[in-house]
């Protein structure tokens, strides 16, 4: 982290272009940690956010609805600046002290006018121990604590019918209370009733697609203080400002998700970032991995990557050396966790970094902001954060065994929800390569496209689509007509309006099955069929599956009475590349839609262009939107 961030930033405030700076203020604020957070998260909370919009109007927004038990001031700031070194503009309302219930429950509540992206009720241990009797027992605490657990659910179950996420999170336990039972049996009954109150908290998240639950477990253990005992009995800050600051973090990472802002693709080095040595110099026998203490670092780091990797989150490398000696080693090496079929690519040359993302970026059909890119050399890491400002770069030390914490830490890679296609995605990427060997053999795009096979599916989504779905607009950007963002709740909702029909788009071809690669959702007004808005997979780009779409689309609204149909483009920083795709199929622009920078066209069902010649396509046409 360069020294002079801090300086930069308050430089920024004085000057009072904080607003006129934004992004670049939030690539500041990326490179800070621990202590400089809170008071530039304080600089970011005076912001108007109306200044920002103006000055910013591509800076994705995400409002945040704050509302708990205790005193939660120190939590605005430290939202602010975790959405900003994400790139996101935070609008935080913050609610009233102690008026949880009112406000999740009161749909004229000043939170629930706001309609927030993000409600987060935060819960603290006195929520229980406020209601305990004195002298109590652990019967007394579970009690108590059953009775909010079960209101929590009952307020969950409220929360399910406006739009937005709720985020609740688990109890810690402080010792000033557990140590108020002077018996280790009664201790012990106490821990475990507690445990099994998180643990109904977690579920909850289960049984509602609109909960998220944060567990504090997992922060606390990391040393994060849970309770200052003169904040909490003065001021009734019953969490620390230290732990509100871990749990903004991951509330970050939930924005980003929110935004479509989810990485993809993890990037690593070679030498001395996946194992120890450089492979050149020291031959496959003498790197470092497996054997001895640093030996054992590199090992487990390579299963923290492999575990990343079996979850959908696509493996790549890029290193200089040799690719024959870096292909053996990966092959044969004895003691190697991640092995050559575990990653979509590698690339070994001798060629700038920089430029050998950029060939990855285009091999994935990514874009370079999909990435996220580790590599021990501060030299490459700086280069690539200057060559490719959309590169997230992380900074790897010559201490392996920080190496699994170093990429792990920003939640690079969150989902909501893990699907069967997550689970495959690395093995339809590698099929991807297949089909490019395959087209080198063939003169045109039109032989290759024929002997490709495709087969596309489409069918009214199901139940069991909405995860995938909902994930579709969350992590799709280039092929996303509008980029709206939708949770499996969401989804659901439209799944069960009888006024709407949400279409799922299957292909596979002669190498293999690409699954669910998109979507239309659509809706039915009077004589007009609305496309609401039209995802497609970039893996799937020009093989004229989205023709073939829009043809079914187009025959279904006519065969079902409808004179005309109309659909949305909303123009965004990655979506351009389907600017002409409503005009280039029949589609005429009519006037801006409901927004002043939404783009709506008109299609009067004549001249339906025909699905192309080289797919089959398997769509029934009398489904009734």
């Amino acid at each position: 982290m360069p020294d002079d961030a801090p300086a930069a930033l308050r430089a920024l405030a004085e000057a009072g272009r904080l607003a006129a700076e934004f992004p670049e203020a939030g690539r500041l604020v990326a490179r800070l940690r621990g202590p400089e957070l809170p008071s530039i998260g304080r600089l970011l909370a005076r912001l108007d956010p109306e200044e920002v919009a103006r000055a910013h109007p591509d800076v994705p927004q995400v409002s945040i609805g704050v509302t708990g038990h205790g005193t939660l001031g120190a939590l605005p700031p430290a939202l602010h600046a975790q959405l900003a070194r994400h790139g996101l503009l935070a609008r935080v309302t913050l609610a009233d002290f102690d008026h949880y219930v009112l406000d999740l429950l009161d749909p004229d509540s000043p939170l629930n006018r706001a309609r927030p992206d993000l409600t987060l009720c935060v819960l603290d241990p006195m929520i229980v121990f406020d209601e305990v009797p004195v002298p109590w027992r652990p019967e007394d605490v579970a009690r108590v604590a059953a009775e909010k657990v079960e209101l929590l659910h009952k307020l969950a179950t409220r929360f399910a019918e406006t739009p937005g996420t709720l985020v609740l999170n688990t109890l810690p336990l402080p010792r000033a209370h557990s140590a108020q039972l002077v018996d280790h049996r009664s201790r012990a009954k106490l821990g475990a009733l507690w445990r099994d109150a998180n643990s109904r908290l977690l579920a909850l998240a289960e049984d509602n697609p609109s909960v998220v639950v944060i567990d504090l477990d997992p922060l606390i253990a990391e040393g994060v203080p849970a309770v200052d005992e003169r904040l909490s009995t003065y001021a009734k800050a019953h969490l620390t400002e230290e732990l509100l600051a871990a749990y903004a973090v991951e509330v970050g990472h939930l924005a980003r998700q929110l935004t479509g802002r989810v990485k993809k693709c993890l990037v690593l080095d070679l030498d001395n970032t996946l194992w120890g040595g450089v492979l050149g110099d020291d031959g496959p026998e003498g790197i470092e991995i497996g054997d001895g203490y640093r030996g054992e670092a590199f090992h487990a780091f390579q299963q923290v990557v492999r575990q990343l990797g079996s979850q959908g989150v696509l493996l790549a490398a890029v290193s200089k050396n040799e690719p024959d000696a870096v292909a053996r080693t990966l092959r044969e090496h004895p003691r190697m966790a991640l092995r050559e079929d575990d990653f979509v690519h590698v690339i070994a040359n001798w060629r700038p970094k920089h430029d050998n993302l950029r060939e990855l970026a285009d091999t994935l059909n990514l874009s370079t902001d999909a990435f996220v890119f580790a590599d021990d050399s501060t030299f490459e890491r700086e280069l690539v954060r200057r060559e490719l400002p959309g590169v997230t770069v992380i900074d790897i030390d010559g201490e392996p065994a920080r190496h699994r914490s170093a990429v792990l830490r920003d939640g690079w890679f969150d989902v909501r929800d893990v699907t069967a296609d997550d689970r495959v995605r690395a093995a339809r990427y590698r099929e991807e390569t297949a089909r490019k060997g395959f087209l080198d053999g063939f003169d045109s795009t039109d032989d290759y496209l024929r002997e490709l096979g495709t087969r596309v599916r489409i069918a009214p989504a199901t139940p069991d689509h909405t995860p995938r779905i909902s994930q579709l607009t969350l992590r799709t950007n280039q092929f996303n007509l509008t980029a709206e963002r939708l949770q499996p709740a969401d989804v659901r909702a439209r799944t069960e309006d009888p006024t709407t029909l949400t279409l799922t788009v299957h292909a596979q071809d002669r190498f293999g099955d690409h699954g669910l690669v998109g979507a239309l959702l659509t809706h039915r007004d009077g004589d007009t069929l609305h496309i609401d808005n039209f995802l497609l997979s970039c893996r799937v780009f020009s093989r004229g599956i989205e023709e073939a779409c829009l043809s079914h689309v187009l025959h279904l609204a006519r065969d079902t009475g409808a004179t005309s149909v109309r659909a949305r483009y909303r123009p965004t920083e990655r979506n351009h590349r389907v600017a002409d795709l409503y005009p280039r199929y029949g589609f005429t622009r009519t006037s801006p839609g409901e927004d002043d920078d939404t783009l709506t066209f008109d299609h009067p069902l004549t001249a339906i262009p025909p699905v192309p010649p080289h797919l089959h396509l398997d769509a029934p046409r009398r489904d009734q939107p």
